[in-house]
């Protein structure tokens, strides 16, 4: 008989079974204990506040640096540095270039104005959930405020005062019909936080509307730090809605509209609009005069999965998806329809230009 199979194992005794199991518990659980504890220490050591040396000091543009996912600054110029935050857009075209200053805080989405920010980070995990953090003009933490879901958009009044955030409770990607959103707005004068936006009282072509599939997402503070714009959707349509803040109010103004972002006069407000159902560039930006509500296409005719920040009245930054490793490159292109864009940043996001400080007295 041929001896190239090994003879069957004698079967285990019901002792011996019982110490092969506790023993591979005790492993897998040492493991287990081992990694998480290796994974604390190393979330401990990294450094996610920012350098003392790095504040807020416009003129300037913040952004978040995808390199190592800290917020970064370069200088910007062409625009007022006088502390005043509108600009005339016939003469005013904000440029940006010049060493890149990092050391800022660690985040996932940021946002700011001239005396303070918002910073989004995500806690990654079988539930995912995002840290808001309130941030002063020397970038030190105020507040924390942990929510579940992925974060996705941060807003911050021009004054400082009103703060929005918006993350994914399902879902990764606004192209799609299965994300949930869930959108909170942050008094800081009163500390008065609004967790969830879906319970205000909403009118949609004159009548008070109520659906249980209700999304908000992108607000957009105007000067007053009362008014608001922000998209709503619900049944398969996006709308641009106008809110108030007193009366906890908000009413629909046009379809298609997404991701609003309001002018440093108040008088515009840039948005993506749905084009195409082509997944890989659904949307285009567009210009919307509020007074007469005409829309007006931009020149970038990619596809700009992005809330718009306007560097000055005449001007708009957005990221898209970036090539050679690059999560993705900062770019910008005139708020009138004209010209042509023009990369700023190369791996960046979450653009917001600082003014400079406003003159004492």
């Amino acid at each position: 008989m041929s001896d190239r199979f090994p003879k069957a194992a004698t079967p285990l005794g019901p002792r011996a079974r019982i110490a092969v199991v506790v023993a591979a518990v005790l492993l897998l659980a040492g493991g287990s204990v081992g990694y998480v504890m290796h994974a604390g220490q190393r979330t401990k050591g990294q450094r996610t506040e920012a350098d003392a040396s790095f504040t807020l000091a416009g003129p300037a543009l913040y952004f978040r640096d995808t390199a190592g996912g800290r917020v970064a600054h370069q200088p910007l110029t062409g625009a007022r540095t006088d502390g005043a935050r509108t600009t005339d857009a016939r003469t005013t075209d904000a440029r940006t270039g010049g060493a890149r200053t990092r050391g800022g805080p660690a985040c996932d989405r940021f946002y700011a104005s001239d005396t303070g920010a918002l910073c989004l980070r995500a806690r990654p995990g079988v539930l995912p959930k995002t840290y808001a953090i309130v941030l002063d003009r020397q970038l030190r933490e105020k507040r924390r405020i942990t929510v579940p879901g992925v974060p996705t958009r941060a807003r911050v009044s021009a004054s400082g005062r009103m703060l929005s955030w918006t993350v994914f409770a399902t879902g990764d990607s606004y192209a799609t019909t299965s994300f949930s959103t869930r959108t909170a707005i942050l008094d800081q004068r009163t500390g008065y936080l609004i967790k969830s936006m879906e319970n205000i009282q909403l009118t949609i072509d004159g009548a008070r509307y109520h659906a249980p599939d209700v999304n908000y997402w992108g607000v957009s503070f105007a000067r007053d730090d009362n008014r608001f714009y922000a998209t709503v959707s619900t049944k398969g349509r996006t709308y641009l809605v106008e809110g108030n803040m007193r009366d906890w109010t908000a009413k629909a103004l046009r379809q298609n509209v997404e991701c609003p972002s309001l002018s440093p006069d108040n008088t515009r407000l840039a948005f993506k609009k749905k084009v195409s159902d082509d997944a890989a560039a659904p949307w285009r930006l567009y210009v919307l005069d509020l007074r007469t509500m005409r829309e007006t296409p931009l020149a970038e005719k990619r596809g700009v999965d992005d809330q718009a920040a306007w560097l000055d009245d005449g001007t708009l930054a957005y990221a898209l998806p970036g090539t050679g490793g690059r999560g993705s490159d900062i770019w910008t292109v005139p708020a009138d329809g004209t010209g042509a864009p023009r990369m700023a940043v190369r791996g960046g996001s979450s653009p917001v230009a600082v003014a400079a400080p406003a003159p004492a007295g």
